[in-house]
């Protein structure tokens, strides 16, 4: 013998009720992971940094480098070349190396100029990585740029 089920008010409540509690229990999660791992501000104030943006797009222009970073086994190698293809050394350079999306694995490495690049060593997992790097011209113009790597083991 069979008993007959009813669907009343107080099952599509609970159907109701536990469908959006998973749906928003889920976006709490996701919500909460992106906020965790996101890096940070490029800069405190885009306001101020605006007012000054044409010039120092203008001024690092004008010096005509062209820069690669790569990797090459163990080592970091960021080349930086003028217009006609020589080697430049910077006045100073600093360069971070770093996950798009997290600020877990950054790395600051000791670069060393072999009178053709910048050289550091480090080894990096596999996957993609950024390195920003922020450097003086020997006539005191300063040089910023993001460059993308992707790391294949």
């Amino acid at each position: 013998m069979t008993r007959e089920r009813k669907l009343t008010g107080w099952h599509v409540l609970a159907i109701f009720v536990g469908a959006f509690g998973i749906i928003i229990s889920v976006n709490l999660t996701l919500a909460f992971n992106a906020v965790s791992t996101f890096p940070g501000l490029e800069v405190k104030n885009s306001y101020i940094a605006s007012q000054t943006f044409d010039d120092r797009r203008a001024a690092q222009e004008a010096l005509g480098w062209d820069v690669n970073g790569f990797i090459e086994a163990d080592r970091l190698v960021l080349s930086i070349t003028d217009p006609d293809g020589r080697p430049v050394q910077a006045g100073s350079l600093q360069a971070k190396v770093g996950r798009p999306t997290s600020t877990a694995q950054d790395l600051a490495p000791e670069w060393a100029y072999n009178g053709k690049a910048y050289i550091a060593y480090e080894v990096l997992e596999a996957g993609n990585w950024d390195l920003w790097l922020e450097a003086k011209a020997l006539d005191g113009t300063p040089f910023q740029q993001r460059l993308t790597m992707k790391v294949a083991r």
